[in-house]
């Protein structure tokens, strides 16, 4: 049983309103200290966005096809996060906790303001080994693929098929169009320290539930899921180049014996360019039995053994206090993702952003968003939207 159409009803709506992409600190432009003593640190970053947005839905059916206005966030919720640092002997011991806040109170809950912790984590580290973190965090899988997007302070996709157009949470901006959400999970990760630009990250993942959880028999995993990655930094001819290749693998397995057990596994990679004012970044991924948009199977939708793969190519140039963007991104996926069955999804942006001051920014964007269904027309989705709005970093 392929049982995403329930996925759709009973989560998707919990999905949205609680969804943040990756709201990491190196976003603000400068955390504040608030405690710096006895080599021990305390300090707050933070980011505040919204956007007026408006957006045009055509789709199969003529109840979906409207032009319908917002005042919410964007691809990037709301956040503030909270760093502590501390050195113990010949140990750094570092931690993180990140509270993200959608500004969209719910329509049937009143002042229901949704507020999620997608980070808590703690830090051991040493110039010689490197650094083991434990506890919450974003995956290693398409970690880069999204961390390194040119339009992450943007708006971005809101498929209405998703209930992304009318929904309280974030935008998907290229998510499902390129790259899957590298959902944050508990686990334990070692990173390698930068050696020449070099760096390996392995951890063991919280596994997740992907074959058949409505059968008489019970869900399970022997191993826990692994994923890595490898990233080197470079420069070649006055430019400085980013590369990153990353992974994913599980197993999931179940009681009842008619039950086939899936194997999920990922491969994302990418490189980013940047030489003066000009940014270039070609990313990309393909996957078995995960599903194309978000890599922790939320929702415990039935995946199979089917195959998912994408792409990403963007390019940049920014000049003063001004920043153009362009942006085009397409998944082709054989069924795991949430329409129900096998379909293609792609996105185009354009993007200016403008700096006013180090910790202000000022967005306009239109965006182009497509599903085409590869068995029936009945899947098909056009919504085209326009959205300006203004980011504060901290």
């Amino acid at each position: 049983m392929h049982n995403n159409k329930n996925f759709q009803r009973r989560f998707l709506p919990v999905l949205i309103a609680g969804l943040s992409t990756l709201s990491l600190s190196q976003l603000a432009n400068a955390e504040i200290m608030l405690y710096d003593k006895d080599q021990t640190t305390f300090s707050t970053d933070g980011y505040v966005n919204t956007f007026y947005v408006n957006s045009k839905v055509d789709r199969a059916g003529d109840q979906y096809d409207r032009n319908q206005a917002r005042v919410k966030m964007g691809f990037l919720p709301n956040y503030i996060g909270f760093n502590m640092g501390k050195q113990v002997d010949d140990l750094k011991l570092g931690a993180r906790a990140s509270l993200l806040v959608t500004i969209n109170d719910s329509q049937t809950d009143g002042t229901a303001t949704a507020i999620d912790v997608r980070q808590f984590y703690g830090t051991v580290a040493k110039p010689e080994w490197g650094e083991v973190l434990i506890g919450k965090d974003f995956g290693l899988f398409a970690r880069s693929n999204i961390l390194l997007d040119e339009m992450l302070s943007g708006y971005g996709q809101v498929s209405d098929s998703l209930g992304l157009v009318d929904g309280g949470g974030v935008s998907f901006g290229n998510i499902g169009t390129g790259y899957p959400y590298p959902f944050p999970t508990s686990q334990i990760t070692y990173r390698t320290p930068v050696m020449d630009g070099l760096r390996v990250a392995v951890g063991i993942m919280d596994p997740v539930d992907t074959n058949d959880s409505s059968a008489l028999g019970k869900a399970y995993q022997k191993n826990p899921r692994t994923e890595s990655e490898v990233t080197y930094q470079f420069d070649v001819a006055g430019a400085k180049i980013y590369s990153w290749v990353n992974g994913s693998y599980q197993t999931s397995d179940n009681t009842d014996s008619s039950v086939n057990s899936v194997t999920s596994k990922g491969l994302g990679y990418g490189v980013q360019a940047k030489m003066g004012g000009l940014s270039l970044t070609g990313s990309g991924f393909q996957a078995k039995g995960i599903n194309p948009f978000f890599t922790n199977n939320a929702g415990k939708a039935t995946l199979r053994e089917v195959d998912s793969v994408g792409y990403l190519m963007q390019g940049s140039y920014k000049l003063g206090k001004n920043r153009l963007a362009l942006s085009y991104g397409k998944t082709n996926d054989d069924g795991n993702g949430v329409v129900g069955s096998g379909a293609d999804y792609d996105t185009r942006g354009i993007a200016l952003f403008h700096d006013v001051n180090d910790s202000l920014k000022l967005v306009v964007e239109y965006n182009q968003f497509k599903i085409r269904g590869h068995d029936t027309v009945a899947q098909n989705e056009d919504t085209n939207t326009f959205a300006v709005g203004a980011v504060l970093t901290w």
